[in-house]
């Protein structure tokens, strides 16, 4: 296959890679070329770590960071130096050939780096994770968290779009002009989540300690670090109905959008 001027051998197409819903390897290829489009906007000129399992769902997987000697010349690396020392090399996607080829690489999910490759010291987002209470699929309490943090924002006059993660919950996620380091990017995500805490102390909490949380709703701001990932909006999860991370309208939330729904 040809794209974007680089060829690509395109190779065991036909393994199945999600057995639950009988998808194969070559199914994951199309759909990454499909949807490039309307993906890289989002990746592009970041650092992207990879999920791969070669043997799809039922072979093992690892989380890959560096990129390996034997990826092509045209597949872009960031040096990207470690705060306790070493580096390591992230690919960076910009084309559709970039995105296909990861897919033959059995890359089922992408996370993206929350700085963009041009200044790692500053982030151009800041993220909210939020899931349900441990053990349960309460998806109406975590999109509640999702709107109640969707207001106190706006309330500071912020914009914030919100993805399911195609896994337990959604990510709300701010755009910033990277005028802030990490640090003051957490220290701001946690003001605010205290904000709503004190709002309603018996629904949301601060509580890393699962144990300590209660069912209650956990805003969890820890992906605000230097280093930390997300991830990667239209990227397939590997889970075995192979739901899709996608970003969606409040509306949508309003009305009951679920984390796996796509």
């Amino acid at each position: 296959m040809k794209i974007n001027g680089h060829v690509i051998d395109l190779t065991n197409r036909d393994k199945i890679f999600f057995p639950k819903v009988d998808l194969t390897k070559g199914d994951l290829i199309d759909y990454y070329g499909k949807i490039a489009e309307v993906m890289l906007p989002h990746i592009e000129n970041h650092g992207v770590a990879m999920e791969r399992f070669p043997d799809g769902l039922e072979g093992e997987g690892w989380y890959a960071k560096d990129t390996p000697d034997y990826f092509p010349e045209w597949i872009d690396r960031l040096y990207f130096p470690k705060k306790e020392g070493g580096s390591f090399n992230a690919p960076t996607i910009n084309t559709k050939a970039g995105l296909v080829y990861l897919a033959d690489q059995a890359a089922i999910t992408l996370h993206t780096y929350l700085s963009p490759a041009s200044d790692l010291e500053h982030p151009d987002k800041m993220i909210y994770d939020l899931d349900p209470p441990e053990n349960t699929e309460d998806y109406a309490a975590v999109r509640n968290a999702a709107l109640s943090l969707h207001e106190i924002l706006g309330e500071l006059d912020l914009k914030a779009w919100v993805q399911t993660t195609g896994s337990n919950g959604y990510h709300v996620i701010v755009p910033l002009k990277r005028s802030w380091a990490f640090n003051q990017v957490k220290d701001f995500a946690e003001d605010v989540a205290i904000v709503l805490m004190r709002r309603n102390s018996r629904k949301f909490t601060l509580e890393q300690r699962i144990n300590q949380r209660r069912g209650r709703i956990y805003l969890d701001t820890n992906r605000n670090a230097y280093g930390a990932t997300a991830v990667a909006p239209y990227s397939v999860r590997v889970r075995p109905q192979a739901p899709v991370a996608t970003p969606v309208e409040w509306d949508e939330v309003k009305a009951g959008a679920n984390p796996r729904d796509w």
